[in-house]
């Protein structure tokens, strides 16, 4: 100190350390948010876009996710993405004992948000993620040993107060190479029943 007056050198000093550590925390928080939205859960990400299309969240469910499992490491297994690769969708859900169902699969992406922009550029998958009524999901993804393709398959479900779905009872069932009775289809483009 020279005559009782702070040195005004120290004080810079001081403000350009404290300006650094708060840019360092801002940094660290936005790396954070980068982590949090990075690690959001698929079931997470389906609920979001379906909140901001008019329908209700969706949450995991046991029996959607083994389904969903057995379907994506079948296709990998076979190195083939197919809906029937283990049997007819309405064979594979009825265990889930859903009103209404569908599923959709995919190949190519590692992550799941990128899986869900391609199901999202698509009006079919689309409309497979806006089920209306859905309130379950499963999810799962398994990668070929041969070809190193990452499969996915995702199913989604609602209607639980609904009677079990049974084959020919007009039971509606989105998303499946399988026709489904003559008074819920009317119109079936590429395999899905509209």
């Amino acid at each position: 100190m020279h005559g009782g007056r702070p040195r005004r050198p120290s004080l810079l000093k001081a403000l350009f350390a404290l300006s650094g550590v708060l840019l360092a925390m801002f940094g660290w928080l936005a790396s954070c948010d980068g982590l949090a939205a990075a690690e959001t859960s698929p079931a997470a990400m389906i609920s979001d876009f379906r909140l901001q299309h008019g329908e209700g969240r969706v949450t995991l469910d046991a029996t959607l996710n083994r389904i969903a499992q057995q379907q994506a490491s079948a296709m990998a297994e076979k190195d083939t993405l197919d809906h029937d690769v283990l049997g007819s969708f309405r064979s594979r859900i009825a265990p889930a004992r859903a009103g209404r169902a569908a599923e959709n699969i995919a190949y190519g992406y590692d992550r799941f948000d990128k899986t869900l922009g391609q199901w999202i550029s698509s009006i079919e998958h689309r409309n497979n993620l806006l089920l209306p009524k859905a309130s379950r999901v499963g999810i799962a993804n398994a990668t070929s040993a041969s070809s190193h393709r990452v499969y996915w398959a995702m199913v989604i479900a609602g209607d639980y107060e609904a009677r079990p779905p049974t084959a020919g009872k007009g039971t509606r069932v989105v998303g499946t190479t399988e026709p489904a009775s003559a008074p819920s289809c009317r119109l079936k483009i590429l395999g899905l029943c509209w």
